[in-house]
């Protein structure tokens, strides 16, 4: 894409890096809020949704924007860092318009929209989206290779854009954001309408969504397994982390809770019902009962290929536990740990266990949330043994999990890079830009009949 090209498909600047004119980055686009007009008439693009560094997601207007470049865009510097509120009128793009069905004008065939090219109208006027990519076909065939044809339409030459549609699909959107990191994805999810919301963890595969559930408030985790298939919600907690699965079924009513439990395998219900009988906030409650356990006549190479694994955390890959067998939770007596920096200083033959930590002193499951925080800031570690009366090792728990305990409830929501209440006021004129702004920067226009307006906003 040429610098300050007129023209850019939507799917182009799905998470690219908005930078200010100094060459630093602000944020990276998540994205793109349109308005939608009567007549057929393309719908103006009024900005874009930016995610700062911190998280918070702000409205970038257009008239804040200089040029649209291959990866980048660029701003003019001056932001409202306000937390970007999606007015009734407005509809964002990847979250709402892409993957809907909306019907050819001429032949009144069905067919789904891929993506959307945004033009810069004359003179810096302003920007539309005035073309569509859709591909003819069944519903839910949009990212299938070979299944219809694609083509590349005129706004007016479609309708449907408008309706509220039940059952939208999701494969557009998730290919844009297909790179993000389960954190960010949650992110995403938790910006979009309940609708769109359950529509998108539809789509994800169980592994995928386990992954991202994890990182999501508490209210959106029960929203999106009550609206799952009993058997799949079943398959997606099997997925989880156990004591993040085992924390979302104690948000559950009982009976709920309970026929879930039914549907899992057996193996999985019993660690869940494990987890679930210790107090929350104790070491039992935050504990995974599946950390890496070798047993002594273990080498330092099967340590290391255990570790690995691209699915374990960085916090659970830190160290192994060395145990008598059984290996599985709860284990034969607990020998000591071997922490990762140990695996790479010994040779790959040796034993592991002959080189354990075994002066590390370990949790019990009753120990108090304050206690466990102690523990970590005193020995400087990641990760932690739980150990019960006998001896044997019951879990592990990680930094992460403590923290997730401590930080208030709404930790999620709240930007620790910049508090809401230290934000400097900007000056959000229209400068460089056609029309008048609204208090946050929203180009209303003023060339624009038949605008769909929002309390004066034409």
């Amino acid at each position: 894409m040429a610098a300050g090209a007129p023209r850019f498909f939507v799917s182009h600047i799905s998470g690219v890096a908005a930078f200010d004119p100094a060459g630093d980055q602000v944020g990276r686009v998540r994205d793109l809020v349109v308005m939608l007009r009567v007549g057929g008439r393309p719908p103006r693009l009024l900005g874009l949704v930016v995610e700062l560094p911190s998280r918070r997601r702000i409205f970038l207007p257009m008239n804040r924007v200089t040029a649209v470049q291959a990866g980048q865009v660029i701003t003019t510097g001056v932001l409202n860092v306000r937390r970007f509120e999606q007015r009734p009128t407005e509809r964002l793009v990847f979250g709402e318009l892409l993957d809907r069905r909306v019907t050819l004008v001429e032949t009144g065939e069905e067919v789904t929209v891929l993506d959307l090219s945004v033009h810069q109208l004359p003179a810096r006027r302003g920007w539309v989206i005035d073309r569509v990519f859709v591909r003819k076909g069944k519903k839910g065939g949009a990212f299938r290779r070979g299944k219809g044809e694609t083509l590349t339409v005129e706004w007016s030459a479609v309708s449907g854009f408008s309706l509220e549609e039940q059952g939208q699909g999701a494969e557009s959107l998730l290919a844009t954001f297909e790179q993000l990191r389960p954190a960010d994805l949650a992110n995403v999810l938790h910006h979009l309408s309940a609708k769109r919301r359950a529509e998108v963890a539809a789509a994800l595969d169980d592994d995928r969504l386990a992954d991202v559930l994890e990182e999501l408030p508490e209210d959106d985790q029960v929203e999106i397994l009550g609206k799952l298939k009993e058997e799949r919600a079943a398959h997606v907690l099997e997925a989880m982390d156990p004591d993040d699965a085992a924390d979302l079924l104690s948000e559950l009513p009982e009976e709920d809770k309970e026929r879930l439990l039914d549907l899992m395998q057996p193996d999985d219900a019993a660690d869940m019902r494990r987890l679930m009988a210790y107090e929350e906030h104790t070491a039992g409650g935050l504990m995974t009962t599946e950390p890496i356990v070798l047993r002594p006549d273990a080498t330092v190479a099967d340590a290391l290929a255990r570790i690995r694994n691209p699915d374990l955390s960085p916090a659970h890959a830190a160290q192994v536990y060395v145990c008598r067998p059984p290996e599985e939770t709860p284990t034969g007596k607990y020998l000591g740990t071997v922490h990762f920096q140990r695996l790479l200083r010994d040779p790959p033959y040796t034993l592991v266990g002959s080189i354990l930590d075994d002066d590390l002193q370990s949790l019990a499951p009753e120990a108090s949330l304050p206690l466990v925080a102690g523990f970590f800031a005193t020995y400087d570690m990641v990760a932690a043994p739980v150990v019960d009366e006998a001896g044997a090792l019951l879990g592990a728990v990680t930094v992460d999990d403590v923290l997730d305990h401590m930080l208030p409830d709404d930790w999620r929501e709240t930007e620790f890079h910049l508090n809401e209440d230290d934000a400097p006021d900007r000056d959000d004129g229209a400068e460089g830009g056609s029309g008048a702004d609204d208090a946050d920067g929203r180009d209303v226009g003023d060339d624009d009949e038949g605008v769909v307006t929002d309390g004066g906003r034409a």
